[in-house]
């Protein structure tokens, strides 16, 4: 028996839920599948899977025997990664972790030209706004907007800027009135994002010195692009990325407002900063990415 292969198809089975689903994605037979994993048990002198005619599940000695191989396979497939990763040409599997819309509609628009440009390599694209940790779940890189969390376990490379603006639609300051300073806005409906306990709080810097106002609104979401079609439709002032809404104040959908004045000002709070673990240094996988990031952010 070659134990390597009967690992991955043991794997694959319990994946896809069943022999057949697990023969499809390995481009084999389901008799092949079936009879590796049949002898895995005989070896171990234990069942692994509970058959049904509706699925496959592991026993309780098999999903803790799945989690180990799963491991292995994975310490495997890393292992080959980092040999080949050393070379000039990006190939392999990389993961990365994004914000959600920034990924949506910064970055996913143009991975069609990358995986072009390198076709040995493979991307796995995670949208969160979550702070990923890297080393738990495996992530190669991820990119963060503001401040970064760099220490001695995380490298951080700034690779671009970007603003925050306040805006509105204009049927929205046709009824509130357009704020000419920040304190007018404690007059406004504020479309908050829902940092979980912290208070709302913008903060401005025009010519004099940096001023913070505790805004208030009827609306909040842990999602800025909710809260840009909050504002879209009417429902108050935003503070939102640039990225986010240029085009719909360009198009003349959002009215930017109080553009005199720094928003959220900070030497971190405007910079997108790629992460990575040091072990990372000298990928060409990460290398080509934080490049391919660069390129698109200098538009």
């Amino acid at each position: 028996m070659d134990k390597l292969l009967a690992l991955t198809m043991f794997v694959e089975t319990v994946r896809c839920g069943g022999y057949s689903a697990a023969a499809r994605k390995l481009g084999v037979s389901t008799s092949s599948v079936t009879r590796q994993v049949a002898s895995l048990e005989a070896q171990l002198g234990a069942s692994l899977l509970n058959r049904t005619t509706r699925n496959t599940n592991p026993t309780v000695a098999g999903q803790a025997y799945f989690e180990k191989a799963l491991s292995i396979l994975d310490a495997l497939a890393e292992a080959d990664t980092a040999v080949a990763d050393r070379s000039t040409e990006a190939r392999g599997r990389l993961r990365v972790s994004v914000p959600v819309e920034f990924g949506r509609r910064v970055v996913a628009p143009h991975l069609g030209r990358l995986l072009s440009q390198y076709p040995e390599l493979d991307v796995s694209l995670s949208l969160s706004d979550q702070m990923a940790d890297l080393l738990k779940e495996r992530i190669d890189l991820s990119v963060r907007l503001g401040s970064s969390l760099a220490s001695d376990d995380i490298i951080s490379k700034p690779i671009g800027r970007f603003e925050r603006w306040v805006v509105g639609s204009p049927d929205y300051f046709a009824r509130a009135g357009i704020p000419l300073q920040p304190q007018e806005l404690l007059n406004h409906e504020c479309l908050c994002f829902d940092y979980g306990d912290m208070h709302h709080g913008w903060a401005f810097r025009g010519s004099e010195d940096c001023i913070r106002i505790n805004v208030q609104g009827r609306f909040e979401s842990n999602n800025a692009d909710i809260l840009r079609e909050a504002a879209l439709n009417g429902r108050g002032t935003a503070l939102l990325a640039d990225w986010l809404v240029a085009e719909d104040v360009r198009q003349g959908h959002l009215t930017r407002v109080l553009a005199n004045y720094e928003a959220n000002p900070g030497d971190a709070n405007g910079i997108i900063n790629a992460l990575y673990l040091p072990n990372h240094r000298g990928s060409s996988r990460v290398k080509v990415f934080i490049s391919f990031l660069e390129e698109i952010l200098s538009y």
